[in-house]
């Protein structure tokens, strides 16, 4: 996919590459909710050794709390989208990865999507690199790709179960889940 660099409008799941420009360079990737949700994504690497399996298969639309819930209701803002203050945002006094730390919306993200980026500097779980690979991007994966990539020897295994991500969200799914966290 062409894209200019001008990055997604929020909330977005985004999949970012740097790709390794030389011989043994290694490419860096990883999903982010930094700037939201809106749908499912695995990414998948061929081809390059030992590298790691990425990504949110869990429909955070569905458990999304009403405070960030985009207006359609088909996507979920970050807190920093949702109420644009330095510490959500890591900006300012907090832009440093020891001031920056986890809010308890990062870590609902975190929670229902470990192998992706929660915050922004959410570096140490999030960021996998490989040497020399191929990578399938798969929106809105079914369970049954799910299972095929981990049974090719991907490790798609280690990510969560799915809640059924083409189901919109329904009143009763606005739980009060939150302060029980």
């Amino acid at each position: 996919i062409a894209c200019d660099g001008a990055g997604a409008a929020p909330p977005a799941t985004l999949a970012e590459f740097k790709i390794g420009g030389g011989s043994g360079d290694r490419d860096f990737y990883d999903v982010s909710l930094v700037d939201g949700y809106n749908l499912p994504m695995i990414v998948v690497p061929s081809g390059g050794g030992a590298c790691g399996t990425t990504g949110c298969v869990t429909d955070l639309n569905r458990m999304c709390p009403s405070e960030l819930r985009a207006g359609d209701g088909q996507g979920c803002r970050s807190a920093c989208e949702a109420f644009g203050s330095p510490e959500y945002c890591c900006k300012g006094a907090y832009d440093t990865p020891a001031a920056c730390r986890p809010s308890i919306y990062s870590a609902i993200f975190k929670s229902a999507c470990p192998k992706a980026y929660s915050y922004a500097y959410d570096d140490a779980t999030s960021t996998f690199t490989c040497s020399g690979a191929d990578y399938t991007i798969t929106f809105c994966p079914s369970l049954t790709s799910q299972k095929s990539s981990s049974s090719s020897g991907g490790n798609a295994a280690a990510l969560p179960q799915a809640v059924a991500a083409n189901d919109p969200p329904q009143p009763q799914d606005d739980l009060p889940w939150l302060p029980n966290f």
